[in-house]
């Protein structure tokens, strides 16, 4: 079926149909770019709620139990849901309604120039039917004056009154009329064939092309609508496996919901560490209020001493919902105490005497694992620091290394006060412990000696495995001090380093746990660098020649022990195999590491 054939009347009907099209195609193309507005504002709308919702940092300590968790896992899935609406909006803006946009101006200019060539047809035709009419009228006139002319002479050769030369000029004025009409008559079936022509051509050839092209068009205008519909649709479906995943993630946080857990949590919290109070005595007035035993039923004895006696302080119900009121009226009337230095800044007490023995316990530990974090920073700076001095001795061009001074001295005492720190805070955990802690509770140990951290070390002791252990063997416990001589221009600072040699089940030692350690007091007892474990093997890639103290010179292809790893600085600390059992450091750059 072809609009050439069949609509070759509709001329006015197709560009109407035609003019429709490309408006529901625009139409379309609003739709979708709102639908691109909508799915952005629940994204953002989205994203808003998700940090509306978030935990607050006061609210950290609430997000320890499971439902907690699961819906702050739950909040991350729902921002990952708004960031997929956002791809939707994104892929329609950028494959739809761009092409929409595109496709619609195609159209109008085709549809235009198509349009303009219509009419340029129909005003062709027009103008020859008009030329036909007036050949057709010329003819007619003409054919009416050549009638009356005959009808003239006619009556003028009957005419018997008139001259011959009367007669002859009627005779002569029919032949020119005859003449004037057979030309008028010729001219007129000249035009009508041209016209007969024009018309062929235009209604079964010119005008069927036109239509066949906005037939084109139209199909062409429908069959990218259905496109652009199923292509909207795979927009959304190519996305729907990540919001699956997400929505997966919320059935696994909701899974991971524990109500048990949860209780156990509740009573690490909350658990004062008090035993409940016994039973009330009996206050016999009648001795005038002398304590007296009395025997209860079920055997039980008491003393009589006045009730208000026998609720001493140590016996007061804390950690219950009363706690905090009593907290608080305890910070109110100290605000004038001679005490506040022993206040944190949050108004703690530092030392948590305020705290149930339990809760007591919990933050001491918690402290002290703050203060050991901080101290691995501080040390691994301190070490930094001397390597740097190291190397600015080694080669001056580098810098001045007394400029380091300042900085050591600064991370020394920074080191000094948290083993202070670390001092004061494990005789609280032992005082609170001394008094009575629940079975199988993690020890510190109260000696700085034996906490895994000197001023200087730079073992990595996970905080679960610091505990009160027995040390097999005879062997000296973790955390014992040596001093290993690296170069003497590093004799101005002292770092003690764990030795690597005392490792027990359990524990977590970083692979930088065997550092040097530069001492300038002769009582530091000196450790055998030759009991220190390996590491790993590594191999020369090329030789290298010892220019300072310290390191040792190899050969290509040598194949030497790794006692320390490279600690940033580009030097690892190696030993060769026995029996030389030389040590010092090799360029980093210049050696294989064999992976274990």
């Amino acid at each position: 079926m072809s609009w050439g054939t069949e609509l070759w009347d509709q001329y006015d009907n197709l560009s109407f149909h035609t003019q429709k099209g490309i408006d529901f195609l625009e139409r379309y193309g609003h739709f979708i770019r709102d639908r691109c507005l909508i799915e952005m504002e629940y994204a953002g709308k989205l994203r808003r709620l998700v940090k509306n919702y978030q935990p607050k940092k006061k609210d950290e300590e609430e997000y320890q139990y499971s439902p907690c968790k699961a819906f702050k896992a739950m909040l991350c899935e729902v921002n990952d849901l708004a960031g997929q609406h956002e791809v939707i909006a994104e892929n329609l803006q950028s494959d739809v309604i761009r092409e929409i946009n595109y496709l619609v101006k195609d159209i109008k200019e085709e549809r235009k120039k198509l349009l303009q060539d219509s009419a340029k047809y129909v005003a062709m035709i027009n103008n020859q039917v008009a030329s036909l009419e007036r050949s057709r009228k010329n003819y007619e006139k003409a054919f009416k004056e050549a009638e009356r002319a005959l009808d003239n002479f006619q009556r003028a050769d009957a005419d018997l009154n008139l001259s011959r030369a009367e007669v002859e000029k009627q005779r002569m004025n029919m032949a020119i009329k005859n003449q004037h009409c057979e030309e008028s008559k010729t001219d007129y079936a000249n035009q009508l064939q041209k016209t007969n022509e024009l018309q062929s051509q235009h209604y079964k050839a010119l005008m069927p092309e036109v239509f066949r092209q906005l037939q084109e068009l139209d199909e062409k205008r429908i069959r990218n609508v259905r496109h652009f519909m199923a292509h909207s649709a795979d927009v959304e479906r190519n996305v729907f496996p990540i919001i699956n995943k997400c929505l997966d993630g919320i059935i696994n946080a909701a899974n991971q919901i524990n109500e048990k857990q949860d209780t156990i949590l509740v009573i690490e919290r909350y658990k004062s560490g008090f035993e409940p109070p016994g039973d009330f005595p009996f206050d016999d007035l009648s001795r005038g209020g002398e304590s007296m035993p009395l025997i209860m039923p079920g055997g039980n004895t008491f003393v009589s001493s006045g009730i208000g006696a026998h609720r001493a302080e140590s016996m007061t119900v804390k950690g219950t919902m009363s706690a905090g009121k009593l907290k608080k009226r305890v910070g109110l009337f100290a605000i004038f105490s001679s005490n506040k230095n022993n206040l944190s800044s949050s108004g703690d007490k530092d030392d948590y005497s305020e705290l149930p023995p339990n809760q007591r316990r919990k933050k001491i530990l918690q402290k002290l694992d703050e203060i050991q974090a901080k101290l691995h920073q501080e040390v691994a700076a301190k070490d930094g620091l001397m390597k740097m001095k190291g190397v600015y001795e080694s080669n001056p061009a580098l810098g001045d290394p007394m400029s380091t001074e300042g900085q050591l001295n600064e991370c020394s005492q920074r080191i000094d006060k948290l083993n202070s720190d670390m001092t004061r805070y494990q005789g609280l955990l032992q005082e609170v412990e001394c008094n009575g802690s629940p079975a199988g509770s993690r020890k510190y140990e109260s000696n700085t000696e034996h906490n895994g951290i000197g001023n200087g070390s730079t073992n990595n002791i996970s905080s679960h495995n610091r505990l009160n252990m027995s040390i097999p063997d005879g062997r000296a416990p973790l955390g014992e001090d040596e001093s290993l001589s690296r170069s003497a221009s590093d004799s101005s600072v002292s770092i003690p380093a764990v030795g690597l040699n005392n490792r027990y089940p359990g524990e977590t030692v970083s692979l930088g746990a065997s550092r040097n350690s530069l001492a300038n007091d002769e009582d530091t007892p000196y450790y055998d660098i030759h009991d220190l474990p390996p590491l790993g093997t590594c191999t020369a890639l090329y030789a290298f020649e010892a220019t300072s103290e310290g390191s040792i010179p190899m050969f290509d292809g040598e194949q030497l022990l790794i006692i320390e790893q490279d600690q940033g600085d580009g030097w690892t600390r190696v030993r060769r195999q026995p029996p030389n059992a030389e040590e010092g450091f090799v360029p980093t750059s210049y050696i294989s590491i064999h992976s274990s």
